[in-house]
């Protein structure tokens, strides 16, 4: 078996997450394609496939516990299609509309779900020029200049919507400052890094 599915068996346990045979195939087929799309659009910073399977599959699949059934997400910088792509490929239940500004990390968004069989929306522009989708869940990862723009995502959000954002203690402050209530959880062999849990 590959590093990066064993990777995901070994650890999986450790994120309170029990993966399917099959879902980890398509984890691993998704991982294939970003990293040959990687060396073009930079889609993330070149790491092991180890630690793609801990700190950005796993850590994405966090999200999972706080979706019901059939959730819709507005999934806000999608990049490489972290943490949304991760969460479709397990539950294909979920609804997502992705938006992303970057027009060729877009096109890579498109093929990455048309090769795993997901039928997604894709928005390629920054979110503070879109129409904030019918969504009950707003997930951002890796946002450029996330924490600038945190106020301006929280007013963004669809009324009475959860967003589930990953950060550290920057961003805590930044969502006190916004007199938002929030949780906060660890995430699993961090000590600085939490997902976040926003009741806009």
């Amino acid at each position: 078996m590959d590093r990066f599915a064993q990777a995901l068996i070994s650890n999986m346990g450790s994120f309170d997450l029990e993966l399917s045979r099959e879902t980890v195939t398509q984890l691993a087929g998704y991982y294939s394609l970003l990293t040959r799309w990687n060396d073009r659009l930079h889609l993330v910073a070149p790491c092991s496939p180890e630690e793609f399977a801990t700190r950005h599959v796993l850590e994405s699949l966090m999200l999972l516990k706080y979706l019901p059934q059939n959730a819709k997400i507005a999934d806000i910088g999608s990049g490489g299609g972290l943490p949304i792509i991760p969460c479709v490929i397990a539950r294909p239940d979920l609804e997502a509309t992705l938006i992303e500004s970057s027009q060729k990390k877009a096109v890579f968004l498109r093929e990455a779900l048309n090769t795993l069989g997901r039928v997604s929306t894709i928005i390629a522009r920054p979110f503070e020029e879109v129409e904030p989708p019918a969504a009950s869940f707003v997930t951002c990862r890796a946002l450029d200049q996330f924490v600038n723009k945190v106020s301006a995502l929280i007013d963004w959000a669809p009324g009475g919507s959860t967003l589930l954002l990953f950060g550290g203690e920057t961003l805590a402050e930044q969502l006190r400052r916004a007199n938002v209530n929030f949780e906060q959880s660890l995430i699993p062999g961090s000590e600085k890094r939490f997902l976040f849990l926003a009741v806009d």
